[in-house]
């Protein structure tokens, strides 16, 4: 097993969040499904976060997306766990479970196994709700597991500063 530690950009890049979330004195949560817990264990790593991060969900099964972050039974079965529709939903399920204006939500197949023809092994959708606005965006990452989660949770976090600016 591969164990990844922060390199010197995704500090720099934690740092440049949390800055930015002081300065608009904002905070943000996180529902995770393949990153399990990934963004969060990132966010917290940095001193002085509990002034802007609130906490996250691991919502790595179906039950804990329609039963703690409010996803819809007919929105897994007509799109599947991983699409739009889902990734959106988490990450408004976020804001209001967490009670905070700002969230990060990621789903996807990180593999080895999983995906299909339409959505493989890589697929990640991130979603980011930004005091009411919410954009999600597909991406499709490549490398063992660990390096998919590794792209993704960065990818997460710089959408997030991205549209934070």
């Amino acid at each position: 097993m591969k164990i990844h530690y922060l390199d010197d950009d995704e500090i720099a890049l934690l740092k440049q969040a949390g800055k930015k979330l002081a300065e608009y004195q904002l905070t943000v949560g996180t529902a995770e499904s393949c990153t399990g817990g990934r963004i969060a264990n990132m966010l917290a790593s940095e001193p002085e976060s509990s002034e802007h991060f609130i906490g996250g969900i691991i919502s790595y099964s179906e039950e804990v997306k329609k039963k703690i972050l409010g996803v819809e039974s007919q929105d897994l079965e007509k799109y599947g766990v991983v699409s739009q529709p889902i990734a959106e939903q988490m990450v408004y399920g976020a804001c209001q479970v967490l009670k905070c204006p700002c969230s990060i939500a990621t789903t996807g197949y990180a593999g080895p196994e999983g995906g299909s023809d339409e959505n493989p092994v890589g697929t990640i959708w991130i979603a980011v709700k930004m005091k009411g606005e919410i954009h999600a965006k597909r991406f499709l990452f490549s490398g063992d597991r660990q390096e998919i989660i590794r792209q993704a949770s960065n990818r997460a976090l710089q959408m997030f500063l991205k549209i934070l600016d």
